[in-house]
């Protein structure tokens, strides 16, 4: 096309000395018709000896400068060639031409300002010109004026409607405006121009994850992966899609293929780990993360990994527990050292404080239910409430966080560093970490002791390993006095009744009937992650169905696959028929609730026990039976159980976990009373009082805070 127009150009300008201006032009045509063959040829050094030759037969010729000035730039001689498109422009200003591969060539060695200049002067000699609106709009964009580009785009369509480039470029502008819906529309008329294009069909995939379609979105990253089969990005994509469809076997095997290809991808590393870890492959998790710190020693993350998974491990005891996570603190702190003191926070004890959050779980996350209720009820006349979300996923959950919040810092993008100094400057003064080792863990942020005072609670039923964390809430029965303080490099806040409070996320009623009531036989059921089915606690579930013939079991959350076939293998080595078990896939929150009405007792397990699930369990008119040890990560049930008053519900032994189970199997009025008042009973109880909970709370910062004035961990 552009050679096309090219050879319309006119005048004929200046001949070489001694020649007519007619044969010098000729020459020159000739020259420039050889160059472009040998063009077609690629044999590029030979073009551009024609070009030159051209020019040298006619130096006033704009047509041969160009030329010269296309050759030159194809061989990447750019200073020569933007000298031969200015000589074009001096002989010729008004050539469109010449605007245009000036204006392209200083926009891709980043002169803008001139570049821009150049590109619309080329619009305005020629207005049909959809070449120089796509670089136009790629200059726009890049300056960060995507409105501007959008309308770029939209001319270069109107003038060739099926350019695949305008269209990919506009999808990619629109999303940039949040107008998503417009932007699917474009990359699909992208895609349908050239369906094999990889770069389109992983535009589409983006954002078909971010919109949580995530069967269109790992339908185009297939497509992608058909064109690109070692793009370890795309194959990281298409596992988190996999991942997140409870396609755990598949999704596995894809960020494997994205290690194999990128071994320092940590983000694969991280999601594959979670990967196994909801697919109960505690054992494969912990070999991902030996692997991943002999691969990059200097990284924090695979080490956090590990210490987080040892919580679903039967043998490993608290003492050597303790000192994997004091080993990594003391190294953690010692690569990011405390940068801030001494500090300027007013000391007045009884003034109104900035309480700072982090996590990367201000979203649709058991974490959210808990913290809701305290930003909500707080008494923001005392307290200021700043949230730092260090993840990208945000939804309806998200905007309830950030409208109960004072302020809201997007720290997805920041480095440990950055995070710090933001935290800093905001003049927070008790920064509260909610993630510890699980989730997206930011500690690195912690050990430079941006706040004067620092805590922990909820997302992690341990200590953190940091003294720079002063301070880690929970309660006297998650807890115990005497018990856990030994283990922990913080100081433990117990708060009066309970670390929880409770808000279910969706509303649905209890049947107030439970299934004995009508089976004629008890149904038991478990409902948290298979991570913490433990070949101990399969053997103890197995013992209780063998020791009452005509239960039931009900699991949820087993995925397709190798999950499901291990668990059935393992209770049938056990002498359950599978017959008697019955394995639900995972679901969505109100068939969760709904499912609860199938099942008279909840397993909790061990020693790693629940805390979302037993709430919900109890919400929906369902006791938990469970087995506290010595850990505070196996006694969150026994402390939500001790919160409702049913401390009959705790075991003391594994034996007694049998016995109990047992025995209020053959206790039908008990469960069919607690299925009709448990509700009210939770209500009236200290883990549903917001008000109640949310004064506890502030009373544990205010203490801290005193503390800090009085001298104390300065």
């Amino acid at each position: 096309m552009l050679r096309k127009l090219l050879n319309r150009l006119v005048p004929a300008g200046r001949a070489a000395e001694g020649t007519s201006p007619h044969a010098a032009r000729e020459t020159a045509d000739r020259l420039v018709a050889e160059g472009n063959r040998a063009e077609k040829a690629g044999d590029w050094k030979e073009a551009c000896e024609r070009y030159r030759r051209a020019v040298a037969a006619t130096p006033g010729y704009a047509r041969a400068h160009l030329n010269f000035g296309i050759g030159l730039e194809a061989t990447g001689r750019a200073e020569e060639a933007i000298a031969a498109y200015e000589a074009a422009l001096a002989v010729e200003p008004d050539n469109p031409f010449a605007h245009y591969n000036l204006g392209k060539l200083l926009f891709t060695r980043g002169v803008t300002e001139p570049a821009e200049a150049h590109l619309r002067a080329a619009l305005q000699h020629r207005p049909a010109f959809p070449e120089a609106q796509i670089v136009l709009a790629n200059l726009l964009d890049a300056r960060g004026d995507a409105a501007g580009a959008a309308a770029a785009l939209e001319v270069a369509i109107r003038q060739r409607p099926d350019d695949f480039g305008a269209w990919f470029r506009y999808g990619l502008v629109l999303r940039k405006l949040r107008r998503d819906a417009e932007a699917e529309s474009a990359l699909k008329r992208a895609v349908s121009l050239d369906p094999a294009n990889a770069d389109a069909h992983a535009a589409l995939a983006d954002l078909y994850q971010v919109r949580s379609d995530l069967p269109a979105a790992a339908l185009h990253l297939e497509a992608v992966l058909k064109q690109r089969p070692d793009w370890a990005d795309a194959l990281y994509n298409y596992g988190y899609a996999l991942m997140n469809m409870h396609r755990f076997d598949e999704a596995e095997a894809a960020f494997g293929r994205a290690i194999a290809i990128h071994p320092d991808h940590a983000l694969a590393y991280r999601v594959r780990a979670n990967v196994l870890h909801r697919a109960g492959r505690i054992g494969e998790f912990l070999e991902l993360c030996r692997a991943g710190r002999a691969h990059a020693p200097e990284r924090f993350e695979f080490e956090s990994y590990e210490l987080f998974a040892l919580n679903f491990v039967d043998g490993v005891s608290a003492d050597e527990h303790f000192a994997r996570h004091k080993a990594f603190g003391e190294r953690l702190e010692k690569a990011f050292p405390a940068r801030f003191a001494p500090f300027m926070n007013d000391r007045d004890p009884n003034r109104r404080l900035r309480i700072g959050y982090i996590s990367g779980e201000f979203s649709y996350h058991p974490v959210s239910l808990f913290l809701i209720p305290l930003i909500e009820r707080g008494d923001r006349s005392m307290f200021e409430v700043t949230c730092y979300p260090v993840a990208d996923v945000t939804d309806a959950v998200t905007r309830q966080l950030e409208a109960g919040a004072d302020r809201w810092r997007d720290a997805r993008a920041m480095s440990e560093a950055e995070l710090a100094d933001a935290v800093h400057r905001d003049g927070i003064d008790i920064l509260v970490d909610l993630a510890g080792h699980s989730g997206i863990s930011r500690l690195g942020v912690f050990a430079q002791q941006p706040a004067p005072v620092q805590a922990a609670w909820l997302g992690y039923l341990n200590t953190t390993g940091l003294t720079r964390i002063q301070y880690r809430i929970s309660d006297a029965c998650c807890d115990p006095p005497g018990l856990t303080d030994r283990w922990h490099t913080e100081t433990l806040i117990r708060l009066p009744y309970s670390q929880w409070c409770y808000r279910p996320f969706v509303n649905v009623d209890s049947t107030g009937i439970a299934p004995l009531e009508t089976n004629g036989f008890v149904t038991f059921g478990s409902f948290t992650q298979i991570a913490k089915l433990t070949a101990q606690m399969r053997s103890q579930w197995a013992q209780i169905l063998r020791e009452v013939p005509e239960s039931r079991l009900v699991v949820a959350g087993v995925s397709h696959g190798r999950a499901r076939d291990e668990l059935l293998a393992a209770l049938a080595s056990d002498g359950v028929r599978p017959s008697r078990v019955t394995l639900l896939p995972f679901m969505s929150m109100q068939d969760y609730f709904r499912s609860f009405g199938s099942v008279d007792i909840t397993l909790d397990t061990a020693p790693y026990s629940g805390g979302t699930t037993t709430c919900d369990a109890l919400w929906m008119g369902v006791p938990v039976l469970t087995l506290p040890g010595p850990r505070p990560a196996s006694r969150s049930a026994a402390s939500i159980l001790t919160a409702v008053g049913l401390a009959d519900w705790i075991a003391s032994s594994p034996a007694d976990y049998v016995r109990r189970a047992v025995r209020f199997a053959g206790e039908k009025e008990t469960i069919a009373e607690l299925r009709r008042f448990l509700r009210e009973r939770m209500r009236a109880s200290p883990l549903m009082d917001e008000a109640r909970f949310a004064l506890d709370m502030e009373d544990a910062y205010r203490g801290m805070w005193r503390r800090w004035c009085a001298g104390e961990h300065v």
